[in-house]
């Protein structure tokens, strides 16, 4: 019974590090967009810092836990600082998601190099090996997630910022009125089908996730 107790703790033991990492890269880089871009309010309120505590949203960091998905606390930006709102306001959104792509893509290659050290060449599985596999196979495949869910063209997702950056500016400002209301309407809806949810996100995934193995491992392979 130990055992099985123990089984069911680990994978939260390394999901817990997995989780603060991909959220705080996500959330500074949506800061230091808008940053770029002219609005120094994240910088201000110390929300560039790499600092978990200061990104850390308890639903969100126990979402990502338990489905693999989730959110941080978000960074606060003040869309008046920049030169074009609309654009800059997508381009602060498509930061965070892009960052947890690149995440994913770096941790690809060590689960490339240990694979193929042990599969192909006969190195030995150790628990030290071991260890930083599945630490960086979990950060990997929790960054694609993270970057799908957060793309999800409804507010208060990063999506939504994007797909809003595209709307004429008559529609825009109509539609940004009832972004809470939307919000909470879908949060709810997604607290209920969830594991529906975790079904299409895993469709979605899956091609990215190849993809990114893929190149990972022909990389990999030439220095084999």
């Amino acid at each position: 019974m130990l055992e099985n107790i123990l089984k069911s703790i680990t994978p939260m033991l390394y999901m817990i590090p997995v989780m603060l990492i991909s959220l705080t890269l996500h959330e500074c880089a949506h800061g230091l967009m808008a940053l770029r871009l002219g609005d120094p309010t994240a910088k201000n309120m110390g929300r560039l810092s790499l600092n978990p505590l200061k990104h850390l949203d308890p639903l969100g960091a126990l979402m990502m836990v338990i489905a693999r998905v989730g959110w941080a606390k978000p960074v606060p930006v003040n869309a008046n600082n920049f030169k074009d709102p609309k654009n800059g306001m997508a381009l602060v959104g498509l930061a965070g998601p892009l960052t947890n792509l690149l995440v994913a893509f770096g941790a690809a290659f060590p689960v490339a190099l240990i694979e193929q050290a042990v599969y192909l060449h006969n190195v030995k599985f150790s628990k030290g090996l071991e260890i930083v596999y599945i630490f960086c196979y979990m950060l990997f495949n929790a960054n694609i997630f993270l970057a799908i869910f957060n793309l999800i063209p409804i507010p208060p997702f990063d999506g939504s910022r994007i797909m809003f950056g595209i709307l004429p500016d008559r529609y825009y400002f109509s539609v940004m009125k009832y972004e809470r209301i939307v919000g909470m309407a879908f949060l709810m809806v997604f607290f209920v089908f969830r594991a529906q949810f975790a079904y299409v996100l895993d469709l979605v995934a899956s091609p990215i996730t190849r993809s990114f193995l893929y190149v990972a491992n022909q990389f990999v392979s030439l220095f084999y």
